[in-house]
């Protein structure tokens, strides 16, 4: 029986707040005053073709980069001051595009990763064995349980990382994230690479997450498809700045959105690209941490 546990929030206003971010890297603007903000609750999609600026948004959410100017605010507090570890705690996990799972470590292992920050025991409890320490062990563990039945992973819970498929592993990122009891769940492309199949299962995993579990979802996906079923919100970036934003509807017809994703600007030629890629290294001008 798995036990959904839902968002402890009960906001009215934004649950994320991003105003007027602006990124400079090596050549190139990253970020040219991006403003958006995600509903609790909700499902919010990022899109734009490659080289928008779509992974250095996330970074900046997470902490990877500093912006030059503007701020991001979660649950009302500026995270500027925040180190990403910081920003984890306060209920921000993120599955990323390139996985990151430990091979040599089990499904299960994996997923207890996530539990770590959770732990509120001394290294003399731990060390010890004493009862509060095995008290949050079997609790951490009772949940890691409800979530590998919620994701279907049973049959993988002991196996190493290392000898399943890509499919597979994708669940894991996706459960060691959950891991992490938190209120927003940044997902960078968790279709990418996924056959039809397991692309509906993720699509069917991310409503649960919303619809079940509470919790709000900020999504950078390729499939627009996938985004067009299942996004409350679209925001639409274009190297670096954002064009559109809306519902799905809305965004499908838009026509600066189809000039962004045809590549034709108002004369019908093609648009020039940008120096180099939104995502590249950053400039001595913003700063990166570890």
């Amino acid at each position: 029986m798995v036990v959904l546990i839902p968002s402890p929030t009960t906001r009215q206003g934004p649950l994320l707040e991003l105003d007027d971010l602006h990124l400079a890297f090596s050549g190139v603007r990253a970020l040219k005053g991006v403003s958006l903000e995600v509903s609790p609750g909700s499902l919010h999609a990022v899109i734009g073709p490659n080289g928008a600026g779509k992974t250095s948004l996330f970074n900046c959410i997470s902490g990877v980069y500093e912006p030059q100017r503007g701020t991001v605010r979660f649950l009302d507090q500026d995270l500027h001051a925040h180190r990403p570890h910081e920003r984890s705690a306060l209920g921000i996990a993120r599955m990323f595009q390139n996985l990151a799972v430990f091979d040599q470590l089990t499904v299960l292992e994996n997923l207890l990763l996530g539990r770590h920050h959770l732990y509120r025991t001394t290294f003399w409890q731990d060390a010890l064995w004493l009862p509060r320490a095995r008290q949050q062990e079997v609790a951490h563990r009772e949940r890691v349980e409800d979530l590998i039945d919620f994701l279907h992973l049973e049959r993988y819970r002991k196996l190493p990382a290392g000898m399943l498929p890509y499919g597979v592993l994708k669940r894991v990122e996706l459960g060691r994230a959950l891991c992490m009891e938190p209120q927003l769940l940044l997902l960078d492309e968790p279709a990418a690479g996924l056959n039809r199949e397991e692309t509906e299962d993720m699509a069917r995993y991310m409503l649960d997450i919303r619809d079940e579990m509470g919790l709000s979802l900020l999504l950078i996906e390729h499939d627009l498809g996938l985004v067009m079923d299942l996004a409350d919100r679209v925001s639409v970036l274009d190297f670096g700045e954002k064009i559109a934003e809306g519902p799905p509807a809305d965004i499908r017809d838009d026509p600066s959105v189809r000039k962004a994703y045809l590549g034709t600007n108002e004369l019908g030629q093609a648009k020039s690209p940008p120096e180099e890629t939104a995502d590249d290294k950053p400039d001595s001008g913003a700063s990166e941490r570890p």
